[in-house]
């Protein structure tokens, strides 16, 4: 359903989506889904980052803000994130509740330009408000590779932040510095908690992010009293970047029985099977890519059969290039523990607790090889396509996963 937005007209959200032609119903049912997402827990069901909340009470919360005043920048970046956070498919509940909050300064969007936008931005860093920004802050040269309004990035950052009750860094590019901090780096680019270091600044990595996650993290400091959610070692929130890819995707069971992908046109890739062999960075990737998906829940880039590039992970430019290379380490059975090596230095406690998870797996696993020592097709996942016992040809065959580690080895 298509909704009509006329800015912020009313006291309180509520009336304001309902204005919009938002339904009760609509409403609670997001609040619901915040709800969850909020509650979203690691391991066995443990609550990430907070108690569960009913959808009442975040609609209470939610539905009764007055106006916030938010400032959205855009620095140096490619606009793929206010892209992402707008998404298309139709106007969503998501979308009025994002649109309504960001009114006040967003580059991108905003009709006013010049001196009229100037003048916005001035006004509303002179009140207490949010700052969400998208975009690396470059540093060489006095910052001349980014200048609004004739001010240096940074500098419009600094006074930004000086009134902000909180701080979003939203996409790599604001997390990390993004593809303008790779190797040579020549603009000297740098994520917003290089610059802001006298507040604390919640990152929302990935490039772009999930809308939702967006949203959600917006909507959380708003229905928990200005207060941040739990955040990981690199300050992402933890209701949306405490599991990695590998343990949510749907491709896991074919990478369990060593299922590969080896050309995005075999008999595997038209199986759906696992994409690890082409690059995929799951194993390494703390996102919430597989639960939320992008477009209205419509898909993802594994889910569209492609490898995941590792997006939400610091400096993955450089660290996971090329692209189309296989993870170094990791590689069959010692996925789990290699990967959990990576994961321990990005999100601590958080991993620790996967650890433990992994290695209860490897038991299993071992245990699982040891049964099928004979190396028998797995006829479930697709193995005796032929009905005659014998293995299909070599680009869809099943291989043990002992082998598989060895082979990564020598890659």
């Amino acid at each position: 359903m298509a909704y009509q937005m006329d800015g912020w007209t009313e006291p309180t959200l509520r009336e304001n989506i309902a204005k919009a032609g938002v339904s009760r119903r609509a409403f609670l049912g997001f609040c619901g889904g915040l709800a969850a997402v909020f509650a979203t827990g690691g391991l066995d069901g443990q609550q990430a980052s907070a108690a569960p909340l009913p959808a009442e009470f975040v609609e209470e919360q939610l539905g009764g803000v007055t106006k916030p005043i938010v400032v959205w920048l855009q620095l140096q970046e490619c606009t793929g994130c206010i892209e992402s956070a707008l998404r298309s498919g139709g106007t969503t509940v998501e979308e009025v509740v994002l649109n309504l909050l960001s009114v006040n300064y967003n580059e991108a969007i905003m009709a006013a330009a010049g001196d009229a936008a100037n003048q916005a931005l001035d006004d509303a860093n002179k009140q207490p408000h949010i700052l969400v920004v998208n975009g690396a802050v470059p540093t060489k040269d006095n910052g001349i590779y980014c200048m609004i309004g004739g001010k240096p990035a940074d500098q419009v950052l600094r006074e930004a932040a000086e009134n902000a009750i909180a701080i979003l860094a939203v996409g790599a590019c604001a997390v990390w510095g993004g593809i303008q901090a790779a190797k040579p780096n020549p603009t000297g680019a740098v994520g917003v908690d290089q610059i802001i270091t006298n507040k604390p600044v919640i990152n929302v990595a990935g490039c772009p992010p999930i809308g939702e996650v967006i949203t959600a993290t917006v909507a959380y400091i708003l229905t928990h009293d200005l207060n941040l959610p739990k955040l990981d070692a690199e300050g992402r929130p933890l209701f949306a970047f405490d599991q990695r890819i590998h343990d949510s995707c749907f491709r896991r069971p074919h990478f369990d029985a060593g299922q590969y992908v080896r050309t995005f046109d075999d008999e595997g890739a038209r199986n759906g099977w696992c994409l690890y062999h082409m690059g995929c960075k799951g194993p390494s990737t703390f996102s919430p890519c597989p639960i939320f998906q992008w477009n209205l829940h419509t898909s993802w880039p594994i889910g569209a059969g492609h490898p995941c590039l590792g997006c939400t992970e610091k400096d993955f430019w450089d660290r996971f290039t090329p692209f189309y290379r296989v993870l170094p380490g990791v590689a069959g059975f010692g996925v789990e523990h290699t990967a959990e090596a990576i994961g321990l230095g990005v999100v601590g406690v958080t991993a620790a607790a996967v650890a433990v998870h992994a290695g209860a797996t490897a038991v299993r696993r071992a245990a699982s090889r040891k049964a099928e020592a004979e190396d028998e097709p797995l006829a479930a996942f697709g193995d005796d396509e032929l009905g005659d016992g014998s293995p299909d040809k070599k680009s869809s065959k099943a291989e043990p996963v002992a082998a598989v580690e060895s082979e990564g080895k020598a890659e």
